[in-house]
């Protein structure tokens, strides 16, 4: 077992915890099998990296031949499975489980993945009790017709009221936003008279998604015509996935599941894509069985840094909806829609925004984000080096020493105008708008090109350049990342806040729902790091006038087109991208594939 292991170590970059537990189920299973030892540790690697489960006839297929070290076939390998005793079918309470389809789980992965599918497919069906009349009011009057083609925005707001489960997936500027707010109205005009308001929940993935999440909610309430008593209604507080389900410190579990379930009618989840399986598994499981659950996201985004790719799997299988209802969506919109002759319910409650708001047909960002998601490599090439669009730029680098040049010397002066506004101490709020005006966004965290060693060139180059005295820990303008949740000072993962020093003394501030700022003392922040640049992980849920996106040296795993597409979309006006022409095509030819058997468990009957 060891030599096999070992000589994988390296090109899979097995951890001490793979080769541990790849151990104990030898010692637990009694036969010392290599080749259960083998998957043991392959699935555990797999499930860190993402994958719900190992798929064993990718791995005997087109992974065995490139690592040169002895998988067995398909045939012995499943064999070998099927005898041990830590390995069991689907329902048996074993370690590892191996289903029908050659996949093979951890326990506790395999129980998430057949959960969500029965919740979401319990969820999938026709809401009750519909006023229809009332719904293609509504509908007419928040969704005036303006323009020829089909309304997907309504069309999506109808599916909403008609089903428990409605999944709207749509690039950057198609107002998913914008038209949940309407959803919300139509649903509280559904309840216009009864004894009890429906009670609405608005929730993300993490801090920064859910008070971006708030100011769209408020910019559309503030745009919409809405009847006094149903805007007041409408809730403007988003809550983190974490605290609506109520997180226990230290524990995995929540305050909220089946057995006490969310005190919610209707649940709205922002950046769906960033949700990994098992928070949608504990979400999905806590809420009520009349409760509608509304999902936003992008499904061509980055997934969940944790296990699974549930938005893309969702949406994997739409092709059109069931005859009778796409009747009914055209009975109350006006709308004609595809269908599909047969298919599970779920088909009827997908919809896709297709045309964006944000970006008009002549904007090079737009119509670079478009190559990029249909994997035209050498076409968004092109167009990047053709220099015709004002908003996009590129610059090729071959070299870690010519990146470390560039940002030495012309990021660290990027940041001047920031700094100078910190320095002056200008409102607090403006210090906050201005640092997010522009962001370098990173492939990996390490490395050559990786968010650390850029922070630090810039840092370096700020201090050369007398910009910002960066010798001290808490130099006024330094912005930091939080790396860890601290609910008692309502900090998350992912949130910035900026170093000041000021008359109130020396602080960091956050910015608030309200748009207002909090101060903390340095020594109260949790783990934290700086951050003029991020990894495009860090920067879903957020947006930046401008992004420069820093392409690693050499071509990487680590560089997809779901990565590359996310970070040209957290741009609004400009993305700039560095990096070899060689490393870009192979990121946009290369698609991230989960290993996971929840599309097959939502689409099965399709």
């Amino acid at each position: 077992m060891s030599d096999r292991l070992e000589s994988l170590r390296e090109r899979l970059a097995l951890t001490e915890l793979d080769l541990h537990f790849a151990r104990f189920l030898a010692a637990l299973d009694g036969r010392g099998d290599e080749d259960v030892a083998l998957a043991a540790c392959l699935v555990s690697q797999a499930t860190g990296s993402g994958h719900v489960c190992l798929d064993l006839r990718e791995w005997t297929g087109e992974v065995a031949p490139s690592l040169g070290v002895g998988i067995p076939a398909l045939a012995r390998w499943i064999a070998a499975l099927r005898a041990s005793r830590v390995v069991g079918r689907p329902g048996e309470m074993r370690p590892l489980v191996l289903d029908e389809g050659d996949r093979l789980y951890l326990h506790r992965y395999w129980d998430y993945e057949r959960t969500l599918a029965l919740e979401l497919g319990r969820r999938a069906e026709p809401a009750e009790d519909v006023d229809e009349d009332r719904l293609r009011d509504g509908l007419d009057r928040l969704f005036p017709r303006r323009e020829p083609g089909t309304d997907w925005q309504k069309v999506a707001a109808a599916v909403a009221v008609l089903r428990r489960l409605c999944v709207i997936s749509g690039g950057p500027g198609t107002g998913k936003t914008t038209t949940v707010v309407r959803i919300l109205a139509l649903l509280l005009a559904q309840r216009a008279g009864a004894a009890r308001a429906p009670a609405l929940a608005l929730a993300a993935p993490t801090g920064k998604a859910a008070a971006r999440m708030q100011d769209a909610v408020r910019a559309a309430k503030q745009s919409l015509e809405l009847a006094p008593g149903i805007a007041q209604a409408i809730p403007e507080e988003a809550a983190t996935l974490h605290r609506l389900l109520g997180a226990r410190p230290g524990s995995s579990y929540f305050r909220h599941h089946r057995d006490n379930p969310l005190p919610f009618d209707v649940v709205v989840v922002d950046e769906a894509s960033m949700v990994d399986q098992a928070l949608m598994t504990k979400l999905a499981s806590a809420l009520p069985p009349s409760a509608r659950l509304i999902l936003l996201g992008d499904k061509d985004q980055l997934a969940s840094v944790e296990s699974g790719a549930v938005l893309a799997d969702l949406c994997g299988g739409a092709v059109g909806c069931s005859p009778p209802f796409a009747a009914r969506i055209e009975r109350v919109t006006g709308e004609a829609i595809a269908t599909a002759p047969t298919g599970p319910a779920l088909r009827d409650s997908i919809v896709h925004l297709r045309r964006s708001y944000r970006f008009g047909r002549e904007s090079g960002i737009g119509r670079l984000a478009e190559l990029v998601r249909t994997g035209e490599g050498d076409a968004a090439l092109a167009l990047l080096e053709s220099g015709e669009c004002p908003d996009l730029a590129w610059r090729p680098i071959e070299s870690p020493e010519a990146l470390a040049r560039a940002a030495g010397t012309e990021l660290a002066v990027r940041f001047s105008g920031y700094l100078a506004e910190v320095q002056a101490q200008h409102p607090l709020e403006d210090a906050l708008a201005a640092f997010n005006a522009f962001r370098v966004l990173c492939a990996h965290r390490t490395g050559p090109s990786g968010a650390v060693t850029l922070n630090r060139l810039i840092e370096h180059g700020l201090r050369a350049r007398r910009l910002a005295d960066t010798r001290r820990p808490w130099y006024p303008g330094r912005p930091v990342m939080v790396a860890r949740n601290d609910y008692n000072l309502r900090l998350y993962n992912g949130d910035v806040g900026i170093a000041v020093r000021d008359a109130q003394g020396e602080s960091v501030v956050f910015a608030q729902p309200d748009h207002g700022v909090r101060r903390l003392a340095p020594s109260r922040l949790p783990e934290h790091e700086t951050v003029y640049a991020m990894t495009v992980h860090k920067a879903q849920g957020s947006e930046f006038d401008a992004v420069l996106l820093v392409l690693p040296g050499e071509v990487s795993r680590a560089v997809s087109r779901e990565l590359v597409y996310t970070a040209i979309t957290r741009a609004r006006s400009r993305i700039e991208i560095w990096g070899a022409p060689a490393v870009f095509r192979a990121g946009v030819g290369r698609r991230v594939q989960r290993s996971s058997g929840l599309r097959d468990r939502l689409w099965k009957d399709g």
